[in-house]
């Protein structure tokens, strides 16, 4: 394929990862034209330096966004709009390429003309607890797959799965469907994908294109993110309500529980257990954030910079 291809990085904060990141994307075999960086800054405090490796021989802009206005769908729209290329991919500042054929593996798929999107395996780092290790084998499993119209009865809400930890989209077809929603809370990229396999287009999961990424959330930390992520399927509730999706989460506890058994590790069953109790207490409150107090619904959110103009 001819094509060409942009990265689009949102960064906060970035630690090492991103360093590595970027030196990596230099030595991929089909490396992008441009590599474009979204440094989310606080307007009351002095701009932290990105760390870029020496001599990058690939074009790097840096733009910057006011963590105010700051969104999940609006900034990564806003990426989209300064790139020309054939191929968007985005990528998180901590998702590290596993090896230099990421990006030629993850628009492999484009040679079908129907295939609209693509994103990539996630690899636990080597920090990662056995839970969450083997939670990033059930999300993502070590053979490539497709996904159509025609899966959403037998795949339920994972027909529309998609992360934008490390995805790709043909930019034909997104401009033509609209682009990412202006303003979520969360899950861009799903929100995306529902709109592409609606209009009969092809989501391809490419296990061979792989990034090590993974997080060590607390259980608070994981109340809140499946908060927000509550939010944001009672906001886009013709999307995610109206498919099943809360017995994919109970297929995943179940699993992790037998593995654990098999495993021997008895010990990490309550941790197990625990961890579930604050993920499924956080998805069931802010599914129902619209009957809570504001300030409970502050208090809650991950991303508290999306209420700024209020609860709605």
């Amino acid at each position: 394929m001819s094509t060409s291809v942009d990265v689009i990085i949102p960064v906060y904060n970035p630690d090492n990862k991103l360093f590595q990141l970027l030196l990596r994307l230099e030595k991929q075999t089909i490396r992008p034209k441009n590599i474009l960086i979204f440094q989310t800054v606080d307007a009351s405090n002095e701009i932290e330096p990105i760390k870029i490796p020496e001599n990058m021989s690939i074009s790097l802009n840096i733009y910057y966004v006011n963590k105010n206005d700051f969104d999940h769908g609006g900034t990564r729209r806003f990426g989209a709009s300064q790139s020309k290329a054939d191929i968007l991919i985005y990528m998180t500042q901590d998702a590290i390429p596993a090896d230099k054929y990421l990006i030629e593996r993850l628009i492999q798929p484009y040679k079908d003309s129907q295939v609209s999107a693509t994103y990539g395996r996630q690899l636990a780092n080597s920090k990662a607890d056995i839970i969450e290790r083997y939670t990033r084998q059930f999300n993502y499993p070590d053979e490539s797959h497709t996904k159509s119209i025609k899966d959403i009865e037998t795949l339920g809400i994972k027909a529309f799965f998609c992360s934008n930890v490390c995805a790709s989209y043909r930019r034909d077809i997104y401009e033509k469907l609209g682009g990412f929603v202006e303003r979520t809370i969360f899950n861009e990229d799903m929100i995306m994908a529902y709109t592409m396999i609606k209009a009969g287009y092809k989501i391809s999961y490419k296990a061979d294109a792989r990034v090590i990424h993974s997080h060590n959330y607390s259980y608070l930390q994981q109340f809140s993110r499946n908060f927000d992520l509550g939010v944001s399927h009672r906001q886009y509730a013709d999307i995610f309500l109206g498919v099943s999706s809360e017995s994919e989460g109970i297929r995943l506890v179940k699993d992790t529980l037998g593995y654990l058994m098999e495993q021997k590790e008895y010990l990490l069953i309550p941790d197990l257990i625990i961890s579930s109790g604050f993920k499924y207490l956080g998805y069931k409150l802010g599914v129902n954030y619209d009957k809570l107090p504001k300030n409970m619904v502050l208090h809650c959110s991950m991303n508290k910079g999306y209420w700024k103009d209020g609860v709605r």
